[in-house]
Order: structure tokens, then C-alpha cells, then sequence
């Protein structure tokens, strides 16, 4: 099996693609309309940052945006910790692992909340690459390409699992297939580049990485 597999690494997106944080972004805002246009503001001001900036900082200002309060930002910090993996997460990251895939994770937040998130999963990553750490946020090339350096891993053996469509336009630049788990049904922005695959949950995750066949 492990000649025919077609990756030897997947990297992840933390806070959409492996976690339910919108529940948490809503419960703060208040309603998952408030939430939703908060966390949207919030998409859009990372997309365009480049540079790092201080995450909470970014989060204050999208809330400010779309008129809610920037103490929401840190609300949102303080209880990361009640960031929830969706269902399948370590069923489907479980038997990658077994199946000797090096496993990591590229995010768009600060080195502490993006330890604290990652502590919620329940899973153990080769590598965790933090925009604070990288210097750039996402899409910028810079944070998919370390995590790539970090794992010794050529791009053309890697996978990524995006959450949000924004990272296709980074990965896209690097030739990172990408594996687009939409779980909430987003829109993607306009001229988003495909993905290899589209699907609302991670169980095809295992079959593509394997070289099995996809419905």
C-alpha cells in the first residue's frame, strides 16, 4: 500500500478544516449572523495582510467592522479552549497516521492560541507552523512553504487540507494540491483556484491520500 500511496504528508488548516471554531466566533458575537459577518471581515483582513501583525489585533479590528465590540477579540482568546474537532477528525487523521503519513499543521493565528487550538484536536502533528512563526499569514506562500521545509517534504508528495477557499490562492502558487473541506458550504471568493478535491467532511481524505479511487 505504502508504494502506491499518492502523499506522503498532509498539512491542515487548524481552525476551520480540524476545528468547529464558527460555534465559538458566534457564541461570542452573540448570533451565528453576527458571527458569521465577524469571522467573514476577519477572512478577508488576513487575506490581505501579508506581513504578520498581532492575530487578536486582526480579530478586534474585523469585529469593529461589522460593528461589534473589539473586546470581542479577546472573549475569543480566552476561551479557545473550548474549541471543539469536528466528529470525524481523529478517526480520519488516526488512520493516516498508521499508514506512516507525516502530519502537520499550517495556521493563521498566534504561537499561544495556535498551541492552545491545536491542544483540542487530540492529535499529535510532526509540525505546526503558526503565522506568528512563519511571518506572514496565509495566503502568502511563505507559511505552506516552511511547514514543507520543516517536514523535508517536496510538494509534490504533500497534500493540504484547506478550510476556508482563501488558502487556494496560496497553495496554488507553490503547486500544493489541495483538498477543500468546506464543511460550513462557503462561498468562495472570486477567481479562487479549484481544488484537487471539494467535500464537506475529511472521510475521502484517507482513499485520496492512499491512491484509492474518490466519489
Amino acid at each position: 500500500m505504502r508504494a502506491k500511496r499518492r502523499f506522503d504528508a498532509v498539512l491542515f488548516d487548524l481552525l476551520t478544516a480540524l476545528l468547529d471554531s464558527w460555534t465559538l466566533w458566534n457564541n461570542v458575537a452573540g448570533s451565528a449572523e453576527a458571527g458569521g459577518k465577524w469571522r467573514a471581515a476577519y477572512l478577508r483582513r488576513t487575506y490581505q495582510a501579508g506581513a504578520y501583525r498581532p492575530y487578536e489585533v486582526l480579530v478586534a479590528e474585523a469585529a469593529a467592522e461589522v460593528g461589534l465590540s473589539p473586546i470581542f477579540a479577546a472573549q475569543l482568546a480566552a476561551r479557545y479552549s473550548e474549541l471543539e474537532p469536528w466528529p470525524e477528525i481523529r478517526e480520519v487523521l488516526g488512520a493516516l497516521r498508521r499508514d506512516g503519513v507525516a502530519l502537520g499543521v499550517v495556521t493563521n493565528c498566534s504561537e499561544e492560541l495556535g498551541a492552545k487550538a491545536v491542544s483540542c484536536t487530540g492529535v499529535e502533528f510532526d509540525v505546526v507552523v503558526t503565522a506568528e512563526r512563519a511571518g506572514y499569514y496565509k495566503p502568502d506562500a511563505r507559511p505552506y512553504q516552511k511547514a514543507l521545509d520543516e517536514l523535508k517534504v517536496p510538494v509534490s508528495r504533500c497534500l493540504f487540507v484547506a478550510g476556508s477557499a482563501y488558502d487556494l490562492f496560496g497553495t496554488s502558487k507553490l503547486g500544493l494540491l489541495t483538498y477543500w473541506h468546506d464543511r460550513v458550504g462557503m462561498t468562495p471568493p472570486p477567481n479562487a483556484p479549484r481544488p484537487t478535491a471539494h467535500h464537506p467532511s475529511l472521510y475521502p481524505l484517507p482513499a485520496l491520500v492512499l491512491g484509492r479511487a474518490v466519489d
